[in-house]
């Protein structure tokens, strides 16, 4: 996780991701409210027994979106460290190499590096586990199409990784418009056993009937949340194992907030719910507690 020290909200990527808001409070003051938020959210996944590596933004780059380290970079099992094509120009400064020495310092195996950034050139863009949600037990990937996630680069990653492709297109309504949603991960969450998904975001029918077989194919329960849940984010989460084995699905506590009593129990079948409040990044940043964690499969030495 990557503490900010420069958070606002990013105006490059407003033009595509609606979740985005502005608030009327000076830059500074932004920022503030951002770490205290960050702060306490750390604190809380660490009080679980959640192994949480945190590394501060550096303020020289001036990166308003590094607290969402999980679009530019992903760790694999493999000791395969990817790094991704980034939509923003402002946002490709968040990619440090320093924070492989970091990890390596903490005992994980770094292998290989797979480098997709030079499709930038060209305006082809693939955001990390922002655009691509791996199901790792049954190596498929899913994806939903949009200006940050291209679909001839996403085949190619699953080519490299070994991953059988899921592709749609997920919509949300602007302005009385159906745009295409920035980043898979804020209407979908995968999990191990199963999936919070906002499936009246994808229109077409066919794609999604795609979609809900190929999950139920694999055995995942389908927890189905609103278009209205999604804009709390309910889509945005992140299920993550305690030093004692044990499952948490972790969100903000907004997106808790939206959840009703049986989707609440559906999802504590499978593990235990986690939650933080997370008002002041979601708003301005227009992500939420999944965006802010890129978690680390890394072998270790």
């Amino acid at each position: 996780m990557i503490r900010p020290v420069a958070f606002r909200m990013n105006e490059q990527t407003a033009v595509n991701n609606y979740f985005q808001e502005d608030l009327a409070l000076q830059t500074q003051a932004i920022n503030t409210k951002a770490q205290q938020e960050f702060d306490q959210f750390v604190t809380v996944l660490r009080s679980h027994g959640v192994n949480v590596l945190v590394v501060d933004d550096k303020k020289e780059t001036d990166t308003p979106d590094a607290i969402f380290p999980n679009n530019w970079v992903s760790f694999h099992a493999n000791g395969t460290v990817t790094v991704y094509p980034m939509f923003a120009e402002n946002r490709r400064k968040e990619r440090r190499e320093d924070i492989f020495d970091f990890l390596e310092a903490q005992g994980f195996r770094i292998d290989n590096i797979m480098d997709y950034t030079s499709a930038e050139q060209d305006g082809i863009f693939l955001e990390g586990t922002g655009s691509i949600l791996k199901d790792r037990v049954n190596q498929k990937a899913y994806c939903a199409l949009s200006e940050r996630a291209h679909e001839g680069l996403f085949l190619e990653f699953c080519e490299d990784f070994n991953c059988f492709p899921v592709i749609f297109t997920a919509n949300q309504t602007v302005n009385g418009e159906r745009k295409p949603i920035y980043h898979t991960n804020v209407m979908m969450a995968m999990a191990e056993t199963f999936v919070v998904i906002c499936l009246d975001s994808i229109d077409d029918k066919k794609e999604r009937k795609n979609v809900v077989h190929h999950l139920t194919t694999d055995g995942r329960e389908i927890i189905p949340i609103t278009e209205e849940q999604m804009h709390h984010f309910a889509g945005n989460m992140l299920q993550v194992i305690g030093t004692d084995g044990q499952r948490f699905m972790v969100m903000s506590t907004q997106a808790h907030n939206s959840l009703k009593e049986d989707q609440i129990r559906a999802i504590q079948k499978h593990c235990d719910i986690i939650h933080s409040p997370l008002d002041t990044i979601e708003t301005c940043g227009g992500g939420s507690a999944r965006c802010m964690m890129a978690e680390v499969f890394l072998p270790r030495n």
